[in-house]
């Protein structure tokens, strides 16, 4: 009797080992722990501009930021103070009517107070709209709207190479 006692046990045994692989097997809560891993690798960096945040910058008067900025644009955010100043209060003026802001100002420093914005720049011709983001922050207008279109050669015309030589120019 003891042989067959043991029988049924072992084949307890053998059906818990059976389930036991199922549980083995990766859990479906234990992929999506890579996939949040991953997300989080993938997620974007916090804008920051100098160790300050987009919110900080914000806060900061434009003689304030112009400390951050190099040299340059330093110099020409100091000179510009009132330019710019008068040039935010329009912009908000113009977002209050819902209106387009357009400028030719093309020589103006982008400053955190502009961050958001939708500004057309004229480049000769048209005004040509502009998203502003806070990688442009120190960077003037005119560097995102081309003045110059890029050249688009087309086929040769009549007469241009020496196999159209032959042909009458009918």
């Amino acid at each position: 009797m003891t042989e067959q006692e043991t029988k049924p046990t072992e084949e307890k045994k053998m059906t818990e080992q059976e389930a036991s692989p199922t549980e083995q097997e990766p859990k479906p809560t234990e992929q999506p722990k890579l996939s949040e891993t991953k997300k989080l690798l993938m997620k974007k960096k916090e804008f920051s501009y100098r160790g300050k945040s987009a919110e900080e910058l914000n806060q900061l008067d434009i003689r304030e930021f112009a400390s951050l900025l190099k040299s340059n644009e330093k110099r020409t955010v100091l000179r510009q103070h009132d330019e710019l100043q008068k040039f935010i209060v329009r912009c908000n003026e113009k977002i209050k009517k819902g209106k387009q802001i357009k400028t030719h100002l093309r020589h103006l420093v982008i400053v955190p107070k502009m961050i958001g914005l939708r500004i057309s720049v004229y480049n000769g011709k048209t005004f040509a709209p502009i998203d502003i983001i806070g990688e442009m922050l120190g960077h003037r207008f005119g560097e995102f709207s081309a003045t110059r279109n890029k050249i688009k050669h087309g086929a040769a015309g009549v007469g241009a190479t020496r196999s159209s030589a032959s042909r009458s120019v009918k």
